[in-house]
């Protein structure tokens, strides 16, 4: 039997993700989000998120968080130990974790990131975590999208086809 790939070690439970991220190279960025279905956008995205900082994570909402956000029935279409060995694969992504809370505001708290980051549709006052991150010293960003890309999009072409 071959041995699981190196990049599920980046999978990091909420319960240990205080101690692995003070193990991380700073300053760290944060971001979260579904991340349903990886396109062009998300991994974009992503790749700028990090350039910010020197170590990046990512909480992905579990699959009970997604269904409460109304992005429809049968959302979300991978499951989240999916949605975290495919993030976990990306070379940009240095852990992974998830939250089944409405927002990740504990997941911030617990690794006190540097930089907190979310896409441009997010203004920077709503961002969950923005006033604790500036509290200590941080910065929040929202990051303009340059693909015009969407997992809703994507299954609204699929579901026509």
């Amino acid at each position: 039997m071959n041995p699981a790939p190196a990049f599920e070690n980046k999978i990091c439970a909420p319960a240990d993700l205080a101690r692995r991220a003070a193990a991380l190279s700073r300053p760290l960025v944060f971001t979260n989000g579904c991340f349903d279905i990886l396109h062009r956008g998300h991994v974009t995205y992503l790749a700028q998120a990090a350039a910010l900082g020197t170590s990046m994570v990512v909480a992905l909402n579990s699959d009970a968080s997604v269904k409460r956000l109304g992005k429809g029935d049968d959302r979300p279409v991978n499951a989240l130990a999916d949605r975290l060995a495919v993030m976990a694969a990306l070379e940009c992504v240095s852990l992974v974790t998830w939250f089944d809370e409405d927002t990740p505001l504990q997941r911030v708290l617990d690794c006190r990131p540097e930089i907190l980051v979310k896409g441009g549709d997010w203004p920077v006052e709503r961002i969950v975590g923005g006033a604790e991150v500036r509290g200590w010293g941080g910065t929040v960003h929202s990051i303009p999208f340059i693909h015009q890309t969407s997992t809703t999009a994507l299954l609204e072409k699929i579901r026509r086809l």
